[in-house]
Formats: C-alpha cells, sequence, structure tokens
C-alpha cells in the first residue's frame, strides 16, 4: 500500500499548523474591541431604519414621520443607515526582517503585524465592509470563508529582506491598511502610495517595531546581521552607533508621517511589547469610511 496518503496528510497537517493560533489570536483580539451594532453605521442611502431624528429646514414635508411626530410637540424623520459597503485593502509585511524578536515570549513583528491585519478584517468584515488582500491575492470580498483565506496567506513567509508594499488591485475611492516595519527603500512606498493617491484611495500605515529597534541597547563589539543572513556589519564600538542610528530612525518616522499626510493617509509606530488592542483600535478608527 503507497505511504502517499499519509506523506500527503503530513505536508499538509504542517502547512495548516500556523493557522488556527494565529485565527485564534486574531478573533481574540478582535473581540477586545467591543464594536456595537452602529460600530460603522451613518445616515445615508438605504431602506432600512436607523434612528429618529428632529426634521430640519431643509427635510421635505413627505420626509415628515407623522405617527412618531405625534407623539411630542416637534416633528421627526426616519434616517435610513448607510448601506454601501467599502473595499479595504490590506497589505501585510512577509519579509524576513519581520521575523525579528527580542521579547522573552518570542512575538516577532510578523506575529503581531499578521494578528493586528486579521483582527482589523474581521471587524471590517462584521462590519459589513469588503476585505481583500492587494495585488491579485485575494479579491475584496464578504464572509467568514474570506478570513480563512486571508489567513492562508498572511502565515507565508518571504525571504527577502525587506517588503514591498503593492498598490496593485485598489478600487478608486477604496481604503487601504499597510502594515510593515517600513525598514525597507521607502522609495517603494511612496511609489506605492502615489498610484493609491491616484485612485483616491486614503487609508493607514501601520509600522510595528521591536523595543530593541528603538532602544538599541548594544555596546562594544557587536554583529549585525539580517534576518536572512545576507546583510552583516560588525563593530568594535556600537555605542557609538547609537546617536546615528536613533536620528536616522526619526527622520525616517517623520519621512512615513509626511508621506502619510501628502497623500491623506494617517500614520502609527506600534511596538510589540505594548498592547496590542490599542493598535487595533487605532487602525480600526482610521479606516473609518469617509461621508
Amino acid at each position: 500500500m503507497s505511504d502517499a496518503p499519509l506523506t500527503l496528510r503530513s505536508r499538509a497537517e504542517a502547512l495548516a499548523a500556523p493557522f488556527p493560533p494565529l485565527l485564534a489570536e486574531a478573533e481574540h483580539l478582535a473581540a477586545t474591541v467591543m464594536v456595537g451594532d452602529h460600530g460603522r453605521r451613518r445616515a445615508g442611502q438605504g431602506d432600512t431604519f436607523w434612528q429618529y431624528r428632529p426634521a430640519q429646514n431643509h427635510d421635505e414635508m413627505r420626509a415628515i414621520d407623522w405617527r412618531r411626530s405625534a407623539r411630542s410637540d416637534a416633528q421627526f424623520v426616519q434616517d435610513k443607515e448607510w448601506q454601501i459597503a467599502q473595499s479595504i485593502l490590506l497589505w501585510v509585511d512577509q519579509s524576513a526582517s519581520m521575523s525579528f524578536t527580542s521579547l522573552k515570549d518570542g512575538t516577532t513583528k510578523a506575529d503581531r503585524a499578521r494578528a493586528l491585519a486579521l483582527a482589523t478584517a474581521i471587524l471590517l468584515l462584521r462590519g459589513g465592509e469588503r476585505v481583500g488582500l492587494t495585488g491579485d491575492l485575494l479579491p475584496p470580498r464578504r464572509g467568514e470563508t474570506q478570513i480563512s483565506q486571508m489567513a492562508t496567506l498572511l502565515s507565508e513567509d518571504h525571504t527577502d529582506d525587506f517588503g514591498t508594499p503593492n498598490a496593485d488591485g485598489m478600487l478608486p475611492h477604496s481604503r487601504a491598511l499597510f502594515v510593515s516595519d517600513f525598514m525597507g527603500d521607502l522609495s517603494a512606498i511612496e511609489t506605492a502610495m502615489g498610484k493609491a493617491a491616484e485612485r483616491d484611495v486614503r487609508g493607514a500605515l501601520v509600522q510595528v517595531l521591536d523595543p530593541t529597534e528603538e532602544a538599541f541597547p548594544f555596546d562594544g563589539r557587536t554583529i549585525f546581521e539580517s534576518m536572512s543572513g545576507t546583510l552583516r556589519h560588525e563593530t568594535l564600538k556600537a555605542r557609538d552607533l547609537k546617536s546615528r542610528y536613533l536620528n536616522r530612525l526619526a527622520e525616517r518616522k517623520d519621512r512615513l508621517s509626511q508621506l502619510a499626510r501628502a497623500t491623506g493617509w494617517q500614520f502609527h509606530t506600534h511596538h510589540t511589547d505594548a498592547s496590542a488592542t490599542s493598535a487595533l483600535l487605532w487602525t480600526y478608527t482610521a479606516l473609518e469610511r469617509r461621508a
């Protein structure tokens, strides 16, 4: 009897192993953000009743709800819920750089970026939006199946030292979320955001950093090596590099912040030793649809 089925099952189980923990973490993270039934609702075109509000001068007489108005001295109209679903595309850096961690619990930048992006997707989908991944990976759709497919794709690791955002597949007037350490060539990010701006796509940049990358606690002889092993630098006086490194990091953050402002995006830096819930709240709010 051939052992092919057993080999195939073993490979499948190994491939699927990261998905349940990622989904569970994302579901748990999303659950910490209490979004009510009206979390992303607002008045607009639609057939579903949302709320009563006092009539205003611009309201037509036929819009008055006379039954509700009869119960008070004021006149009221019904607001309908805006039912136009927004398309939101996510790009999550899966490069080797994101696998770095200095934390005792082993949480990498990739772990946090994936969980944060997937939790955001869960909240958006439950709010009635369409969510997908940039490029041709996963077009924006609704439904729980979309979460599983997204988890599968986000669990893949890439071998490149640094990630390059992909702005392909973005629909005009949609929204986007880029999650990365943004330690690579910023010109690639500028190009992607330029393409997004041409389509009137607004969104958010979430920079995920390890606390060591902010503190630079190195002294004496130190070997700095990229996570892929392709870049390497040795110094006998690491402390002498600290001020230059921190200045360049501050300049990078400032450049990202300016780029976000120029294109109508928002920028936020999150550290892997900080609360993931606070980062999720910021991200979800930043992706609120526009009126």
